[in-house]
């Protein structure tokens, strides 16, 4: 049991763990003790670490006082900034901030908050996962956040890989490092392709008229003009006014209302191309501000619009499983 305990605290023990051990994400606020940092010379620290040895040989054969002099001044700063680089890590406090949802094949921006609650500046933290590598300080009393981008390859939850955070401060001598893993995951949706919306036809059970417009019944407001609005529904005097280019909406019995089906697509569709001409849809839809709803096996988003709509239509896409 001694011997247990001992291993333990032991920063070899702690780093082998880390190394082969398998690694769960951390929940909430990440602690940097002692025991979570490591340090090592760097290959300059090595390379000056002999020169000062062959300096002390040199002064010990020649029995020169000012290379001994010379000799325990440098050994004196290297031993210095052992301290320096392993305090410049210690005790920090790390958590995961917000990430917003990407598409796959873009970069997903994971955002990590460092807090020092010491008296000191925390200067060149540098932070490393698969490949990415960003750099910040940590101000004294004082919250610091950094963006860390990831490439999402495939659509799904995006789940942050465990995150090494080392320095070299203040001369480069050293290096401390530690690793943490922020319980913390990124929404993929699909990546839309390049079709078109799909025709829109009149539904003959209801007696409804659907058309690919916005209807023509009631003035509902104004937006932005796009290639695809009819110039008979620009409105030219706010347009004057505010010296931007305004459509006319309108709502009424004729305003389009558009599903998106999963079984009306081609048979021979694979499921991640299904998924990518869907998201390309609701895109589209919703940048024309027309209602739409989405239908999936075994899941149905009824008709709306709006960032919310178009949110939960894509998170479906995105979490779907055939």
């Amino acid at each position: 049991m001694k011997l247990d305990r001992v291993l333990q605290y032991s920063q070899a023990y702690n780093f082998f763990q880390w190394v082969f051990g398998r690694h769960a994400p951390e929940p909430g606020v990440v602690f940097l003790s002692q025991r979570r940092v490591y340090i090592l010379p760097t290959r300059h620290g090595l390379s000056f670490g002999v020169a000062v040895i062959l300096m002390l040989i040199g002064s010990i054969n020649y029995n020169l006082s000012l290379g001994y002099v010379l000799t325990f001044l440098l050994a004196g700063l290297g031993i210095v900034s052992i301290l320096h680089t392993f305090r410049n890590l210690a005790h920090l406090y790390v958590s995961a901030g917000r990430v917003a949802p990407v598409f796959a094949g873009d970069t997903a921006q994971f955002e990590l908050v460092f807090e020092n609650k010491s008296d000191f500046d925390r200067h060149s933290l540098d932070l490393a996962c698969r490949g990415a590598r960003v750099s910040c300080d940590a101000p004294a009393r004082a919250h610091r956040s950094v963006a860390l981008p990831v490439k999402a390859e495939k659509r799904g939850w995006l789940q942050l890989e465990r995150v090494t955070v080392d320095t070299r401060f203040p001369l480069g001598l050293m290096r401390a490092w530690s690793y943490v893993q922020p319980d913390t995951r990124a929404l993929v949706y699909p990546r839309p392709d390049s079709a078109p919306l799909p025709p829109v036809h009149s539904d003959s059970d209801t007696g409804d008229a659907i058309s690919a417009g916005a209807g023509t019944d009631d003035f509902a407001g104004l937006r932005p003009y796009q290639a695809s609005d009819s110039p008979r529904h620009i409105a030219w005097k706010a347009s004057a006014r505010s010296e931007l280019l305004l459509t006319k909406l309108f709502a009424g019995r004729t305003a389009s209302e558009l599903w998106f089906d999963w079984d009306q697509l081609p048979a021979g569709m694979h499921t991640e191309a299904r998924l990518s001409r869907l998201a390309r849809w609701v895109m589209l839809a919703e940048e024309r501000g027309l209602p739409y709803g989405l239908k999936l096996p075994g899941v149905e988003v009824p008709l709306g619009e709006g960032f919310p709509h178009r949110e939960r239509c894509l998170k479906e896409l995105a979490l779907y499983r055939g």
